[in-house]
């Protein structure tokens, strides 16, 4: 079945609105809150770690200044040992930190990537429709990764930076406060430089994130159409092309590495700046004896380690923190985008909160005998392109409805309303009396097989592209299946048989392949409606019959809607619906549409060399 977007333009990197600091950090949040423990043990170890690395300044002047400053060699090996300790109890629980916070960054990282793909499962058709599918994939593999580093790194650093600098000053002051407040002279050029920072980082950071966007999105569209490049012999403009798009993230990468590469530095010195300071002050107080050598290097062990070094940490995350802004806007986007509705109009809140209706198993009891009504339905991709203008019909149970008309016409957007793909914007669509509205979609939706023009496949065994249609059938209801659609031969000629692997989209089998393997995923559904897009124009005659049996054999006792390519497939057809621009123009059987004389009646009398298609062109021409 053809898309029904018609030409609608497809922008790979739609842009997120940013989001404030406080509302990521708030969002992202939530995800800790199954794994409390773990990232209470990860703090829990990362602070003793840090105790431990405090104790090491004050045995550094304990050995300068008690041990070696008076000559006591007896207390120099205990004194060394007792150092070495503190390193070996830093490094152990180091380790623990390292790998609790491991599990519960995977963990966080499952969770999110779960909920983002559920969300995407659930969302409406049109709303991929202008997206593209490398941009959506990293926003789900790489953005995920960035907003996740936030939570999980950001938290844990954040704390023990603050820890290290609240447990730093707490020492200098007592120390001596003169050198602490020498040591608190550079912080006003710390806090503006993390303010300017702060402030023109986020469109940097936006920047960047789109131009990875727009590059994977390229990727994707060139893997997926390597045969028609290569066709076409096109590798030169799609070279062209790609180092357009990496050329945007070659650029929009310099350009944060350009501002980091002048933060940085900056701020490191200025910490060094206050190093000098507290050197060159504490220095004078221990030549004039005001102060031990052993005091004022665990003074200057404590500012740099705990104190700059700490200030410096906070100043790393803060970039981390604008490169998670930037993800997490895009992630936002999808986790806030409105998802299908699951339940009938006017369900409160709480219930379409809940997960999706599952579709009932096909012994379900409800199932319905496949009366379909169309009550004046108009529909319009956008107020300004109306597709669909009062379409009336009525399908009896078991009946073959038809659907012919040049391309645009609105066959394939009129049969996407039946499963709620798209929701009619005027009148309603009515099955066994029941507005499809108010239908839970998955009750709706199992109800409704497709059969599409272009039949996807998944990348996997064609045992599991069957069971497709029906999860729990045996192996005795899936060959019937495959017998039934004429594939069961070609697939016990194979190999593997029925675990042989399909690859990506199908490509490993040929168009008629792919398309009764198709059929033989709807039959095994059993649904009572079908919707048919036939496709066996660019097949061979033999094929073209295989597939014609199997379609019989489907459509046989089912509401059938088949949108047909050649008017020898419909001349059964219990109506037989002509569109123009959207509208019904005419309607009745074969013999009665011929009598009528109409535009129905002239395309049959070119129709025996082309398609319905070419034929309505060639009228359009006249």
């Amino acid at each position: 079945m053809k898309h029904p977007r018609q030409g609608a333009h497809t922008d790979p990197t739609f842009q997120s609105p940013p989001r404030p600091a406080g509302e990521v950090i708030r969002r992202v949040a939530v995800y800790l809150r199954p794994y409390l423990g773990l990232a209470a043990a990860t703090l829990g170890c990362a602070v003793i770690s840090l105790g431990f690395a405090f104790l090491y300044p004050r045995l550094t002047r304990e050995l300068i200044d008690e041990v070696i400053g008076r000559q006591r060699a007896d207390a120099l090996a205990p004194a060394a040992l007792a150092l070495l300790g503190a390193f070996l109890l830093r490094e152990v629980f180091n380790s623990l930190r390292i790998r609790v916070n491991n599990r519960l960054e995977q963990s966080v990282i499952y969770d999110m990537r779960c909920q983002l793909f559920a969300r995407l499962q659930r969302l409406p058709v049109a709303w991929f429709d202008p997206r593209a599918t490398g941009d959506l994939m990293t926003r789900v593999i790489e953005d995920v990764n960035n907003v996740e580093r936030l939570l999980i790194d950001g938290t844990e650093q954040g704390v023990v930076a603050v820890l290290s600098i609240v447990g730093a000053l707490i020492f200098m002051f007592s120390t001596s406060p003169l050198l602490g407040t020498v040591a608190l002279a550079p912080m006003p050029l710390l806090v503006g430089g993390a303010l300017w920072y702060t402030l023109t980082a986020h469109r940097r950071y936006r920047r960047q994130r789109e131009a990875a966007s727009a590059m994977n999105a390229l990727l994707m569209d060139n893997l997926q159409g390597i045969r028609q490049i290569k066709a076409f012999g096109r590798e030169p403009h799609e070279d062209t092309r790609f180092a357009e798009r990496a050329e945007a993230l070659r650029q929009g990468t310099l350009v944060v590495m350009r501002a980091w590469a002048w933060y940085g530095p900056a701020m490191q010195f200025i910490g060094a700046l206050g190093i000098g300071l507290v050197l060159w002050v504490g220095g004078a107080q221990v030549m004039r004896g005001q102060m031990a050598v052993g005091e004022l290097v665990a003074f200057m062990l404590y500012a740099g380690m705990f104190f700059y070094e700490p200030i410096g940490r906070l100043h790393g995350l803060n970039q981390m923190l604008q490169g998670a802004r930037a993800a997490a806007a895009r992630v936002f986007d999808i986790l806030d985008a409105e998802p299908e509705r699951v339940a009938p109009a006017g369900t409160s809140a709480s219930t379409l909160a809940a997960p999706p209706v599952e579709a009932p198993a096909p012994s379900s009891p409800w199932r319905v005998p496949g009366r379909v009504l169309y009550d004046q339905v108009g529909f319009g991709y956008a107020p300004d392109r109306t597709v669909l203008r009062r379409i009336s019909l009525e399908a009896l149970p078991g009946q073959k409805i038809a659907l012919v008309g040049p391309t645009g016409s609105g066959k394939s957007t009129l049969v996407s309303l039946l499963p709620a793909f798209y929701v009619a914007t005027e009148g309603r669509i009515l099955i066994d009396g029941r507005d499809v509205r108010d239908l839970p979609l998955g009750v709706l939706r199992a109800q409704v097989a497709v059969v599409s023009q272009e039949p996807f496949l998944f990348n996997g065994t064609l045992r599991e592209n069957i069971l497709y249609g029906r999860l729990d059938a045996t192996d005795a209801e899936l060959t019937e299946a495959a017998r039934a659609a004429n594939c069961h031969e070609f697939i016990e000629r194979l190999p593997d048989g029925y675990e042989a692997r399909v690859g990506e989209r199908g490509v490993k089998l040929s168009v008629g392949e792919k398309q009764r393997v198709s059929i033989a995923r709807a039959l095994l559904k059993n649904a009572p409606i079908l919707i048919l897009d036939e496709a066996t124009a660019s097949v061979d005659t033999a094929t073209e019959r295989l597939i014609q049996e199997a379609l019989q054999r489907l459509m046989r006792g089912r509401t059938s809607f088949v949108i047909a390519h050649r008017l020898s497939t419909i001349v059964d057809a219990d109506q037989i619906l002509v569109m123009r621009r959207g509208e019904i123009v005419e309607r009745g059987t074969h013999a009665a549409l011929l009598a009528q004389d109409g535009l129905y009646a002239r395309l049959a009398r070119i129709q025996n060399t082309t398609t319905i298609e070419e034929g309505f062109a060639r009228l359009e021409s006249v």
